[in-house]
């Protein structure tokens, strides 16, 4: 069964344009191999954090947003914490409230 996951990830300041399109692409293959459908990708750009991380004051932010089996998770977080380029991520499931059904009228 698909999940629907949110994937936010801050990648190195010092990146250049063609290595952060490099390794949003290296991410975007690797969450195809562990079967994400309906991958959206949303590059947020150049931001100040709030605070110092790994000696940066800034970060590149990537969302994306995808469906994909549960069991992926730890193998995308874990070559994300062995990378040079991101110096923070984050996955959350995306809890999806099914419709609520409208009361029927009564009629007199």
């Amino acid at each position: 069964m698909l999940e629907s996951y949110e994937l936010m990830y801050v990648l190195r300041p010092d990146l250049g344009e063609e290595q952060v399109n490099e390794t949003i692409t290296k991410y975007q293959n690797l969450l195809g191999e562990y079967g994400a459908q309906e991958t959206e990708i949303q590059h947020r750009g150049r931001r100040r954090l709030a605070y110092e991380i790994k000696r940066c004051r800034e970060g590149i932010y990537v969302q994306v947003n995808y469906k994909a089996p549960g069991n992926h998770v730890a193998p995308v977080e874990r070559a994300m914490r062995l990378s040079e380029e991101v110096i923070r991520y984050l996955t959350l499931k995306q809890e999806v409230l099914a419709p609520t059904p409208e009361p029927a009228e009564v009629e007199s």
